[in-house]
């Protein structure tokens, strides 16, 4: 058993440890592989697209399917191209800021959208 395992990337926790394969917190109980925390590139978050394609602060996107929108009789149709997006640790998995035009200011998730 190693004596450095790196902190839980969740909640900071120093008392990580190793079951299996993986490394476990035992204060909130995040499960991750070693080889992802080796990989860690200064606690940014790697966000992807529907289809897999790495996102970056202000990429060019479309949207992949139609999406309701609360208060709007019409959704957000398939195929609206969003510009200049901006990756944010949002509520309930919206990771990206956006606007659109027509609707305003919004956040949309990450699967709903593919990379131009």
């Amino acid at each position: 058993m190693s004596e450095n395992l790196p902190p839980c990337p969740e909640c900071s926790c120093v008392y990580s440890y190793e079951m299996g394969a993986l490394l476990v917190c035992p204060e909130c109980g995040h499960e991750w592989s070693p080889s992802a925390a080796a990989t860690d590139t200064g606690g940014d978050r790697v966000i992807r697209d529907s289809v897999g394609n790495l996102l970056a602060d202000g990429d060019t996107v479309t949207v992949v399917k139609t999406l309701k929108v609360k208060g709007s009789p019409s959704g957000i149709k398939a195929g609206t191209k969003v510009r200049n997006i901006r990756l944010v640790d949002g509520t309930d998995g919206h990771d990206i800021d956006c606007k659109i035009d027509g609707f305003g200011a919004m956040q949309l998730k990450s699967s709903a959208v593919k990379k131009v």
